[in-house]
């Protein structure tokens, strides 16, 4: 990658490019350095969704969710990965990467966008084991699957606007990284993974559906289950996510020259 590919200011055009030759970049080095490459882009979520589904259909009696419930987990863990991934990555966008940071004339917001890039890539590469699962399980699918490219879409704007907010945060307070990390232990039993947000009983539902990724992990499974949709957490998502990337814009154009200071 050219030196002038990654400083050339302004246009849309090489920003995209620049865009697309980080986060090749990034796939690349993930898969050059490990000897299974792609099949880690699937392992995880594999992993955690058969030791769920043992525990609670082999283990213990399950009252949530729906049949086939590997496939309810699935849906969700595979996008739970691809956040869960981004925000960690969000905490070291900057200092990783800090002497082309200062160097480049390029928007620093690139540096938050090859995450969520490269890490849709590794979702959009995991989907042929949903789609091998929801096969032999017998699963249904429905018109309502068309909601999925809208909870992808909904996803990027989230992520987007997070890390513009958490990036900048972390080069200013060094903290934040290991907070940040246990908050998404926490989000992941707060968000309607192992679960619906059906499941919740009140007043957790109420206090639910103001987590964006409720209504973004309904639209994603309704595909397979319509009886799973809610259309409170679905707006709030929606009105969260715009929110979210809002903010995210403001703080970083407010926080971009103090970060730039203290790398």
């Amino acid at each position: 990658m050219s030196h002038a590919a990654v400083g050339a200011p302004g246009t849309p055009r090489r920003y995209l490019h620049s865009l697309w030759l980080l986060s090749a970049r990034d796939l690349k080095v993930r898969y050059a350095t490990s000897s299974l490459g792609y099949l880690w882009s699937v392992l995880d979520p594999l992993v955690m969704s058969a030791i769920y589904w043992f525990v609670f259909t082999q283990v213990f009696n399950r009252s949530v969710g729906e049949d086939p419930y590997i496939v309810f987990l699935i849906v969700a863990l595979l996008p739970w990965v691809w956040f869960n991934t981004s925000v960690s990555d969000f905490t070291r966008a900057f200092k990783k990467d800090a002497r082309l940071v200062r160097s480049t004339a390029i928007p620093r917001s690139i540096w938050v966008n090859r995450i969520v890039l490269s890490k849709g890539i590794e979702f959009l590469l995991s989907l042929p084991v949903l789609v091998l699962f929801a096969v032999f399980s017998g699963a249904h699918v429905n018109w309502m699957l068309l909601w999925f490219p809208v909870a992808m879409l909904l996803q990027v704007m989230l992520l987007v606007g997070l890390g513009l907010l958490v990036a900048p945060l972390c080069v200013l307070y060094a903290d934040l990284e290991r907070t940040t990390a246990l908050i998404l232990r926490a989000l992941f039993y707060a968000s309607p993974v192992i679960y619906s947000f059906g499941d919740l009983p009140s007043p957790f539902d109420t206090i639910g559906a103001f987590n964006p990724l409720a209504g973004i992990f309904t639209l994603y499974r309704v595909g397979f289950f319509p009886d799973l949709w809610e259309t409170t957490p679905v707006l709030v998502s929606v009105a969260m996510c715009v929110f979210v990337l809002a903010l995210g814009i403001w703080t970083f154009r407010r926080l971009e020259r103090p970060v730039l200071k203290e790398l």
